[in-house]
């Protein structure tokens, strides 16, 4: 215990060797060391690659459907990572975000929630609406990062009727596009029951992008 003793009392004495200058040298150094080594780890852990496969376990089944979606690849070649749609793009939301989201992860991880494609089945409901929730709540500030409404031309008259509930306050972005990244969940038949799970061989594929895309028009066009 007196060895830890002294060291508080050396921390929190004044210092009698080094001069304010020095001292505030020695801070800058440390915050700049503090602020570069956050910044390597928020880009280190918001790549696709670590969000699909090293931090979720549900990598085989999930990872490839973004790979199969519109936000992944698409004629004007715009790509939307898995930070871009799930964290906040601004500070300190960012870093508040993925702290709370990595401790809420990392205890589904150990507790096997989600390890295996039927389990993830199971949940997929209940995780969706927890990510529309956030971006019903925030106005999905996330999407308007890259799509401006206000800056949109060349829309079916549905799409613009569309929009105008959304500058309305009606809707938001989320409300309209809820399976444009990942595969569209299925609602259970009653209120707390599971969705009935989707075996990997029996599981429907995955549209390409491009036929994605003639869906779209198709729809848009009636």
């Amino acid at each position: 215990m007196s060895a830890i003793k002294r060291f508080f009392r050396w921390l929190f004495s004044p210092s009698a060797r080094l001069s304010v200058i020095a001292l505030l040298l020695i801070g800058l150094v440390l915050g700049a060391g503090a602020v570069v080594s956050t910044q390597v780890a928020v880009a280190m852990t918001g790549t696709n690659e670590f969000c699909g496969t090293a931090c979720h376990s549900h990598a085989k089944f999930v990872y490839p459907e973004h790979k199969e979606s519109l936000h992944y690849s698409n004629r004007t070649g715009v790509r939307a990572t898995c930070s871009d749609c799930h964290v906040p793009h601004d500070y300190p939301a960012k870093l508040l975000y993925k702290a709370k989201a990595g401790i809420r992860d990392a205890f589904a991880e150990f507790g096997g929630v989600i390890s295996t494609q039927e389990k993830f089945e199971q949940e997929r409901w209940r995780m969706a609406n927890h990510v529309w929730d956030e971006m019903r709540a925030n106005n999905s500030a996330n999407c308007r990062t890259c799509h401006v409404p206000s800056a949109m031309a060349n829309q079916s008259s549905r799409a613009q009727r569309s929009h105008k509930r959304f500058f309305a306050g009606e809707k938001t972005c989320i409300d309209c596009h809820t399976g444009v990244a990942h595969k569209e969940p299925e609602e259970p038949s009653a209120p707390g029951d599971a969705a009935k799970p989707v075996e990997p061989a029996a599981a429907a594929p995955t549209a390409s992008p491009a036929a994605q895309v003639e869906s779209i028009k198709t729809t848009e066009a009636k």
